[in-house]
């Protein structure tokens, strides 16, 4: 038989301060490599989208300069122009 419990993000902030010091380091260390995990996760997807951008304008990312690179993404976040080709 499984049961579900409802926390507030406070009631286990709470919970999490009364434990003992090296649960809680278990507890934050493993919640920051989840956040690690997810951020590299999206630094991925992020990559491969461009890199799709990039190639359907005939451009290779990986061969760009880190100045082309923020050029390109520059010209795609602004509207107000035309993207460099």
């Amino acid at each position: 038989m499984e049961f579900t419990v409802n926390l507030t993000t406070e009631q286990i902030i709470d919970f999490i301060q009364q434990i003992p010091p090296e649960e809680k380091i278990a507890v934050l260390t493993k919640l920051a490599e989840e956040a690690h995990a997810e951020h590299a996760e999206q630094i991925r997807y992020g990559e491969a989208k461009v890199r799709k951008v990039c190639a359907a304008r005939g451009l290779d990312w990986d061969a760009m300069t880190e100045e082309e690179r923020i050029d390109f993404i520059d010209d795609l976040v602004h509207e107000d122009r035309e993207c460099s080709q």
